[in-house]
């Protein structure tokens, strides 16, 4: 199986920055895709940001010149920056990871159970 695991999350004041980090470990062949989304209570989960395995990026509109997405493949991380935090930016943010694993083929979707990002104003 495939695990991950989201740090980072926490309060911080308006215009402030935090680091959320991702770890996936278990039975990994190959990840490719890696992102981070979110999700506010009522809403739907969105796309923050996304990653290929080749480092291409791709990020919300929202987050565009606040946040950066990054990875180190060879510790199966995958990490987001964000800076210059607005109120609008609270929410649970989950890591997402499309892997590869060695008893199985074909790419599957894991999840994280989430990390708290609150934003005082």
């Amino acid at each position: 199986q495939v695990q991950l695991v989201e740090s980072g999350g926490g309060l911080v004041q308006a215009g402030g920055s935090l680091r959320l980090s991702c770890a996936a470990s278990g039975s990994i062949l190959r990840i490719n895709t890696m992102g981070w989304y979110r999700q506010v209570p009522g809403k739907q989960r969105e796309l923050v940001a996304a990653i290929t395995s080749a480092g291409g990026t791709n990020y919300a509109d929202s987050v565009k010149g606040r946040f950066t997405i990054s990875r180190d493949s060879a510790k199966n991380t995958v990490y987001l920056e964000m800076n210059s935090l607005k109120p609008e930016d609270a929410a649970v943010y989950y890591c997402n990871a499309e892997v590869v694993r060695t008893d199985w083929k074909i790419p599957m979707d894991y999840w994280g159970k989430g990390t708290l990002v609150t934003v005082s104003s």
